[in-house]
This record gives C-alpha cells, structure tokens and sequence, in this order.
C-alpha cells in the first residue's frame, strides 16, 4: 500500500494534515471559494449552484442552449457572491479548455469543479436505432465532455496543489434501469464512476476526485417518459417516489468544502434505496 501511495503522489512520507475549523459548520463553509459547475442553468447544476452561493463561494455557471445570464446576477443579488454565466459545449473541448482558462482569470482560482452536464437516451432498444448517431450523442456528453472538462481544470489543480472535482454519475451506471432501455446512457455513468476513482488515485498529490450517482430526479430530464413508466419507477424506489434536486445538494456541498479533506474516490448514491431493492 505504501508504495502505491508513493507511485501515485510522488511522495516518500505522509502528507501532512490540514488545518481544519474547530466547528462543523464552518467545515461546511464555501467563503472564499470558487466553483465551476458544467450544466448548471437548470435541474440538477442550478440547485448545485445555488446551494454553492448559499454557503458562500463565487460561482461560474456553465449552459449552452439556456442563456443563464440573469440567473447569474439573481444568485449574485440574493447572496451576495460573485456568479458569472459562461456559453461553453463541454463536447467541444478547445471551447472547454478556454472557458476554464477565462474563469480562471476571471475569479483567480477554480477551487471546485462540478462536471454535471449530461443528457439522457431516449432513442429506446440499441439495435432498433437506425444509426450511431444518439450513441455518439450521449457518449460525447456524458462521457467525453466530463473528460474533457477533468483534463483542463487538473492542470489548475495540480498548479494550485489543491481542489475537488465532482462528477455527477448516476445510479444507472451501478444498475440496469427497467422498463426503458438505455445501455448507452449506462455504460457512460458507470465510466464515469470507474474515471472517477481513477482519476482520485493519478490526482491524490493535488486534488480529491468524487462522483455523486443520482436515482430517478424530479427536472425536465426526465421528461422524455409518459405516466406510466414514472410508475413504474415509483414501484421499484423503497421510497415509493422521485428526489428534489435539493436532496441532493448536501451531497455536493460536502465533497465541495473542507468537511471532506479526506473522502477521495467515493461514489455517494441517492437514489431513495432503488439500488437495494
């Protein structure tokens, strides 16, 4: 074990342990922190996003199609923190790598670092889809844009010799979703979750690397499915019912701030129990 530490942190001795607050809640605290989140003009990122600004970091906000420009100062007003709003595909990853780069010069740090940006399948069976094209699609985002995203921000955190990074995961990638079929969109949450516990290990010198796997969630996401399926899914969930997106905000701001300092390469499901049934 010790020399997997030493190949992984370039270090021969214990890394020595951080100054924490003396109270709990200031653990908690995101004053003087800046935060990144991909996908945050709506659903889950914007309850991220605003529960960020409620503990006290300056956020950036990332969208493509919404424009989150007056979402940006609403946060900004109401909680007196700095929030800017930033129009970056995460699937085009010179523009990823820029707008990290911008935020960067903007805010001076990038402390943490949400990729969050997805997009469901809804193209049905794998083999009754006419091309490669929903594959592509969701692959490229899910996937490639998180990595996008993780390959540009770690260069910062290992200048920096700090952060969290947090991917939103799913508990799709730990379980086989029923009555929809969604291989595709399974696949690229359970590599997210294995790129993520990667990544803790190549970045455990610098920067702590998490995911977050979501169950069945209450946002336009998941719009794409009638009445009928949602009942199904509520039959299968213990709690018998779908999350609020401020359910999960808990989860976030604690791998975010200093009560985690030492919580690397975990995967946190809130799901209402449906992996255990």
């Amino acid at each position: 074990m010790s020399q997997v530490k030493t190949v992984a942190t370039g270090l021969s001795c214990p890394q020595p342990t951080p100054s924490l607050a003396p109270n709990v809640l200031d653990l908690f605290s995101l004053k003087g922190k800046v935060a990144s989140i991909t996908g945050s003009s709506q659903g889950i990122g914007y309850a991220i996003a605003e529960a960020y600004c409620q503990a006290g970091a300056d956020v950036a906000i990332w969208y493509n199609s919404t424009s989150s420009e007056e979402k940006a100062a609403a946060l900004a007003k109401k909680y007196n923190v700095k929030v800017k709003a930033y129009k970056c595909a995460v699937t085009d990853a010179e523009a990823v790598e820029a707008t990290i780069e911008q935020q960067r010069k903007e805010f001076g740090k990038i402390d943490i670092f949400v990729a969050n940006a997805g997009v469901p399948w809804t193209a049905g069976p794998m083999i009754e889809t006419p091309n490669h094209d929903e594959w592509n699609k969701v692959v490229d985002l899910d996937l490639h844009g998180a990595y996008y995203c993780a390959k540009a921000v770690g260069k910062i955190f290992k200048e920096q010799g700090n952060g969290s990074f947090i991917f939103t995961a799913s508990m799709s990638g730990h379980i086989v979703n029923i009555p929809q079929m969604q291989a595709c969109y399974n696949a690229a949450k359970a590599g997210i979750i294995h790129f993520s516990k990667s990544l803790a290990i190549e970045w455990a010198g610098f920067a702590r690397v998490n995911s977050i796997s979501p169950g069945y969630i209450a946002t336009d996401i998941s719009n794409f499915v009638d009445d009928d399926i949602k009942q199904k899914w509520w039959s299968l969930i213990p709690m018998g019912r779908e999350g609020d997106p401020r359910e999960l905000t808990g989860a976030y701001l604690y791998l975010a701030s200093d009560a985690s300092t030492y919580t690397t390469g975990t995967d946190i499901l809130i799901d209402g129990g449906y992996c255990l049934a």
